[in-house]
């Protein structure tokens, strides 16, 4: 990628700063990821984690479908596949989205509420159809931990488990839900591929309890995504094969008779295939401490300032410098990288060692590939929105900015 980076830096006068995408690793990648898994099991990208046109006509292929969260993004995997199957959750869905996914013919839709539930079999009724959908129940704790809770804990997602049992007597008055298995996701970047593993035989035992108690037919049960990615050590990232290893065993023993298993994967699928580069503008110190400042910021990769990490970069040597006056440079120092933006937010790496880093030279910053560019402030201060650069087959496709 640094030999991609410098390339195109030789083509433009402007600070370099651009987002790229190895499109042929995320492609053998991902597909050698759901090959894997046990039979009963199917992987789902979810395009929360990075929804580009050129990110999702490479996975279309090689996944089994695609979880959305919004019409919006039921739209945008639509113009790319007619038919490839979507699961569709999130709290606070409109009329108007249900209605949407309804004409968009979606596999599967998490229901979040009692409210939604009846909302949902309203709107069916007008349509004469009978939907199908997954119960998302956020349990009770303790569960794992992770960087991010989502359930176990008051959140806005999913039915607490205990309101199930009248969420299941209300679905007897509502004859236009069809009820087909349970939604969980209640840990975000977990990095433990044994105790992920144990947590999915967890889900499969509960719902094969509550399949049996309320008299349900269970044929799905969506196990949510999870899967992190390690960005403080990034050698050592989370185990897939012990995970799909554990999976066979550990959870065909609780799952119900010919149930599938979905996962629903963003970061863990798009992370590592993608990189930020930003040019560096200037090197300063302040009050003993040495910056770098680059053409970008959080309002182009808001990830290392959401998550509260220092992101890892290496640094692009560019030799050229075509100006008149003195080029800064920094040698063995360690150094904050910071953007453009007018806040102290905006850093990207902290007190980082460094062996020489110059105005001019460009950082890049790998496992870029989710919530990176998809949950930035883009036009925060109005600043130039970076490149966005697809390399597969050794050529560029669909760039732009």
């Amino acid at each position: 990628m640094a030999e991609v980076v410098q390339e195109r830096k030789q083509r433009q006068n402007e600070p370099f700063c651009a987002y790229l995408h190895d499109l042929d690793a995320l492609k053998v990648q991902t597909a050698s990821r759901a090959s894997s898994l046990p039979e009963f099991f199917k992987l789902f990208y979810a395009i929360k984690a990075n929804s580009e046109e050129a990110i999702l006509r490479a996975l279309a292929p090689v996944v089994h479908g695609f979880e959305v969260a919004s019409l919006g993004e039921i739209k945008k995997v639509r113009q790319v596949s007619a038919d490839i199957p979507i699961l569709f959750g999130g709290p606070g869905k409109t009329e108007a989205e249900l209605e949407g996914a309804l004409q968009h013919n979606v596999h599967l839709i998490h229901v979040e509420s009692v409210h939604e539930m009846n909302k949902l079999n309203a709107i069916a009724g007008r349509h004469n159809k009978k939907v199908s959908v997954l119960l998302r129940i956020n349990l009770k704790g303790p569960l794992p931990q992770a960087k991010l809770a989502m359930g176990g804990r008051p959140t806005q997602f999913g039915i607490e488990e205990e309101q199930l049992p009248q969420a299941m007597e209300q679905l007897q008055q509502l004859p236009n839900l069809q009820v087909e298995g349970f939604h969980f996701h209640s840990l975000s970047n977990n990095l433990d591929a044994e105790a992920h593993a144990q947590l999915v035989r967890y889900y499969c035992s509960l719902a094969r309890r509550w399949a049996e108690t309320y008299g349900l037919s269970l044929r799905y049960l969506n196990a949510g995504g999870g899967l992190g990615v390690n960005y403080a050590e990034l050698e050592q990232q989370f185990d897939w094969n012990h995970f799909v290893n554990q999976l066979g065993s550990l959870v065909k023993e609780a799952a119900s008779p010919d149930m599938m298993i979905y996962f629903e994967c963003g970061r863990y699928i798009t992370a590592s295939t993608g990189y930020y580069a930003a040019e560096v503008l200037d090197i300063k110190r302040n009050h003993g401490k040495y910056y770098a400042v680059v053409r970008g910021g959080t309002h182009h990769f808001r990830l290392p300032s959401s998550w509260q990490h220092s992101h890892p970069f290496q640094v692009i040597t560019v030799d050229e410098w075509p100006h008149p006056y003195e080029r800064p440079s920094l040698d063995d120092e360690k150094v904050s990288v910071v953007g453009q933006l007018c806040t102290p937010k905006d850093v990207l790496a902290q007190d980082v060692q460094i062996d020489q880093v110059r105005v001019g030279d460009i950082l890049l910053f790998p496992y870029a590939g989710a919530y990176g560019w998809a949950i930035s402030h883009h036009d925060f201060l109005s600043h130039p929105h970076p490149e966005h650069i697809y390399l597969e087959s050794n050529a560029e496709i669909g760039g732009g900015v």
